[in-house]
């Protein structure tokens, strides 16, 4: 069956239930044929996937960032696995938690490219990187070195080490529109002294979708002896790589971002050598301290979440990670490119497609990030968040896979106007 036939059929019985894994693999056969790529601007494929999911209807949601929502597959294998559990009770949690927990983190391993014995689930980024930051033996004088573009929750963590350790913050600004690699490079490089104890960089800046050269980061901070910890909260499942790749010591991500893992989800990864130098968040003092398991005791969690994970992943690998990154940034480009000859439009993203890729930042010459969001809203029935701070002011557009050109359409539509 062709594709064409495929999603004829599959309209008669109703795009909110076609899409299983079932069907999905189906949909993936009739466009086997197609590079990543070339499905990137294929409308009509990712209108099928779309039917895979149940979205409000009061708005266009270009807010994904903060948290994507599931497909309507595993959001229903997700109620069934809380609904087993809640059978069993005790008996669950007291036979195969631990076991299936262990299949499922090596699972997540096997997707972000290292050993099960390097990676732990977490709740979110937050905890994962934070851990880290509050984890690491510092004295007095030690430095940290930081963007203003990274995070707050991490960059209030520095500061409480600040506080409590005597440790020295050195915070840098990332160019918005660097000309090189080499000159993002190159500002962490000269903020790097003999007292340097850790470097934190993003992998994607959350308010502005910039993809910064993290291996080449890495190697000139490992020439220097200095570890680097990345966050990953907006990379993980938007981008295609492995983590090792990376050669970063520590990487977090939250699961319930571009995984689409229901919230209460995280990953974080220790480079082996790493994993004794670092103190648990709760104590875990019989195992190992190379055992990266003894970081990961925090009490009685919502198992059902760690088993959707293993869904997730399904889903994710089905539609391919490398189909995912390409019609992400194809989306990205779509409403950029015809807005940034635009007067008093600001982009604030790089417009060098391989520095990004779903997220973009885009702000109107004049007015409040905060009055631009609420038009949108209002006026345009067009939800996004606004971003006023950092040397940013502008709205956050994130969408995903389930978004159309008709609906970034209504997007440049709504800023031409505005």
């Amino acid at each position: 069956m062709d594709k064409r036939a495929f999603l004829k059929t599959s309209s008669l019985i109703g795009l909110s239930t076609f899409v299983n894994f079932s069907a999905l693999g189906k949909l993936l056969d009739s466009v086997a044929h197609k590079s990543p790529e070339q499905i990137a601007s294929d409308e009509d494929f990712w209108k099928a996937i779309r039917g895979g999911y149940k979205l409000k209807p009061d708005y266009i949601n270009l807010e994904n960032g903060y948290y994507c929502i599931q497909p309507e597959e595993i959001l229903e294998t997700y109620i069934k696995h809380l609904r087993e559990i809640n059978l069993q009770g005790a008996y669950y949690m007291r036979t195969v938690q631990v076991e299936n927990k262990n299949k499922v983190n090596t699972k997540l391993a096997e997707l972000a490219g290292c050993t099960k014995e390097e990676l732990i689930i977490t709740r979110n980024t937050t905890e994962s990187l934070d851990m880290i930051i509050g984890g690491l033996d510092w004295k007095a004088g030690d430095e940290a070195v930081m963007a203003d573009q990274d995070y707050g929750a991490m960059l209030d963590m520095f500061k409480q080490v600040g506080k409590r350790y005597g440790v020295v913050n050195k915070i840098l600004n990332v160019p918005m529109h660097p000309k090189s690699d080499e000159e993002i490079v190159e500002m962490y490089a000269n903020a790097i002294t003999p007292k340097t104890k850790l470097l934190m960089i993003c992998h994607m800046i959350n308010i502005t979708g910039q993809i910064l050269p993290v291996k080449k980061i890495c190697d000139m901070a490992h020439r220097k002896n200095v570890p680097v910890m990345v966050d990953g909260a907006h990379a993980f499942a938007h981008l295609k790589f492995n983590i090792p790749d990376l050669g970063c010591d520590f990487y977090g991500a939250s699961l319930h971002k571009w995984l689409s893992v229901p919230l209460g989800a995280g990953l974080l990864y220790i480079k082996k050598d790493n994993i004794a130098k670092v103190w648990p968040l709760f104590a875990e003092v019989e195992k190992k301290e190379d055992d990266i398991s003894r970081l990961n005791h925090t009490g009685t969690i919502p198992v059902h979440t760690d088993l959707a994970i293993s869904d997730a992943i399904d889903f994710y690998t089905k539609i391919g990670s490398q189909r995912k990154e390409d019609r992400l940034r194809y989306l990205q480009n779509y409403w950029t490119n015809k807005v940034r000859s635009f007067p008093n439009i600001i982009l604030n993203t790089p417009e060098d497609i391989k520095r990004s890729c779903g997220i973009a930042n885009v702000g109107i010459k004049n007015m409040k990030p905060a009055l631009m969001a609420e038009t949108l809203l209002k006026k345009y029935k067009i939800y996004t968040v606004a971003i006023d701070g950092k040397g940013v002011q502008g709205c956050r557009i994130t969408p995903n896979v389930f978004t159309t050109t008709e609906e970034l359409d209504a997007l440049v539509k709504a800023l031409k106007e505005m």
